[in-house]
């Protein structure tokens, strides 16, 4: 992977980013957002046959591709569910189920980030644990247009506002912001 100590940027690559999710065997994971299934593979290494990865996508054909994909793969801990987290009990995940949940490239993207956040919180335990990865900046026609960027201080509050503990940053690459969250 290029480093930026040789002057190249660094872009978000999942093996670097989970490792900062100290996930364990048997860990319950929702990676809201999937897209395209980008974090299945690692995810599903990370937790085991014990364990469960919902990847909740809203895109129909992208909850398909993760499930030919996972199946191909052999990624039995792999769940793919279509979900909409931006409707109220629009995730379908039982309440405080998941030990973590996940927003990457998602936040920036959501309209109604209140009711997405909510939804979040309902799916996850007490104690449980929400990272954010977004994009800090717009860069070279990749990721959002300026004007739609969710800075790192305003996911924070938004997550705050709604019953998080920010816990700490985590590096997430040259064009990205980690954060780490718990539901008490």
């Amino acid at each position: 992977m290029p480093t930026s100590a040789l002057g190249l940027n660094r872009f978000v690559d999942p093996e670097t980013v989970v490792s900062h999710f100290h996930l364990r065997e048997g860990d319950s994971v929702a990676d809201f957002g999937a897209g395209s299934g980008f974090y299945i593979e690692i995810l599903a290494k990370k937790v085991g046959y014990q364990g469960k990865v919902y990847a909740c996508e809203i895109q129909k054909e992208l909850v398909e591709k993760i499930g030919t994909v996972a199946r191909q793969k052999n990624l039995t801990a792999v769940h793919p569910l279509w979900c909409d987290l931006e409707q109220e009990r629009g995730v379908k995940i039982v309440d405080g189920v998941l030990d973590v949940g996940l927003l990457i490239n998602t936040l920036f993207q959501l309209v109604d980030k209140d009711v997405a956040v909510q939804e979040v919180w309902r799916t996850l335990r007490a104690g449980g644990k929400l990272f954010v990865v977004d994009w800090s900046d717009s860069f070279g026609g990749l990721g959002p247009q300026s004007v739609d960027v969710f800075s790192q201080e305003n996911a924070k509050a938004l997550l705050e506002e709604h019953g998080f503990v920010f816990e700490r940053t985590f590096d997430a690459g040259d064009h990205h912001y980690g954060l780490a969250f718990r539901k008490m």
